[in-house]
């Protein structure tokens, strides 16, 4: 069913690409307010699988270019790649099925990014550790290395402080210097381990806490992300509301590494939540959950421009009644109606 809904979300996203100089001078608001599309992307129809979920996208050369985790009917994790110009033509996009490129075996929460030192596409993604795999071009999905962890085994720190938690959502940004390794443990803690920029993809060290919430684990759940303003860093954090629906916090800094300072951060107050997404007619999802920001460019910089910000998210119909593993999450678009630029 594609409806007005997609055709909102193609226009929103239908903008000129910004210039340096613009970004540098924009700033982000104190407040947010976006408007939503419908589903975008379903699983397909006889395909085995429940769910589309965790969502990474580039733009270049003219395509979209996604990857998500795939869900099957027995709760088994594995990755899906697909591409489109347009997000009108995203549902009939050909998704192509990574198990049989990187292997079967657990395997979520993609990011993808063009790591411009070594001129190649870097697929980050969590498969009990954290593991890459590098391709030359985006598009060939046949084109892959195998998987390669990060680590060697879970950093200590990891394993003295996740509880009943597990390590997740792998996330990769870097300087002009160093790369820094953004992670979470679903207990509470965020980890940010680095390396520098000439060692990436080895060398990945010195795991510390860079924020942590133990008094109430899920207000600092997973699915971080971090990325660069042009004059700032923006962090968005995943995390569990009093109602249950899940939404995002921000935080900004002035280097990946530094303290980082409220922005949007608060249940009432969030980044991005079902407060302050407004829908056409019935609310399809009230979780804003897992995603990935339309960004202004796709290198290791993960530079986005802070005016009318796109946010690629994973959403559930509320009535869904299943356990976590079946429940069937789809894909949707906010855009931000509220741009201070």
């Amino acid at each position: 069913m594609l409806s007005y809904f997609l055709l909102l979300a193609a226009a929103a996203c239908a903008v000129a690409a910004p210039t340096p100089d613009s970004i540098a001078r924009s700033s982000l608001p104190s407040t947010f307010e976006w408007s939503s599309s419908g589903p975008l992307v379903s699983v397909k129809s006889g395909s085995g699988y429940v769910a589309v979920k965790d969502p990474s996208i580039v733009e270049a050369d003219g395509t979209y270019h996604v990857f998500a985790t795939i869900a099957d009917d027995s709760g088994d994790y594995n990755l899906v790649y697909f591409n489109f110009v347009e997000f009108s033509e995203a549902n009939s996009a050909t998704f192509h099925y990574l198990s049989s490129v990187l292997g079967s075996g657990y395997k979520a929460a993609p990011q993808i990014f063009y790591f411009e030192p070594h001129g190649l596409w870097y697929l980050i993604f969590q498969n009990g550790n954290a593991a890459y795999s590098t391709n030359s071009d985006i598009s060939n999905y046949a084109g892959w290395s195998a998987p390669t962890n990060l680590f060697s085994s879970v950093p200590a720190i990891i394993t003295e402080n996740e509880g009943s938690g597990s390590w997740v959502d792998i996330w990769n940004i870097c300087d002009s210097e160093n790369c820094y390794l953004f992670s979470s443990d679903d207990n509470g803690h965020l980890y940010r381990a680095e390396t520098t920029l000439s060692d990436f993809p080895n060398g990945f060290g010195n795991t510390v806490i860079a924020m942590e919430d133990t008094s109430d684990i899920y207000s600092l759940f997973e699915a971080s992300c971090v990325y660069y303003t042009g004059s700032q860093y923006l962090l968005l954090v995943e995390a569990i509301g009093s109602d249950g629906y899940r939404y995002f916090r921000s935080w900004t800094s002035s280097s990946i590494d530094g303290t980082w300072t409220a922005l949007a951060d608060t249940e009432t107050d969030p980044f991005a939540s079902h407060y302050d997404v407004t829908f056409s007619g019935t609310a399809w999802t009230e979780s804003i959950s897992h995603g990935e920001m339309i960004r202004a460019g796709y290198d290791q910089t993960l530079t986005i421009s802070p005016c009318s910000l796109v946010f690629l998210y994973q959403g559930l119909n509320p009535s869904s009644d299943v356990s976590y593993n079946l429940e069937p999450w789809e894909l949707g678009l906010i855009t931000q109606t509220n741009s201070a630029c």
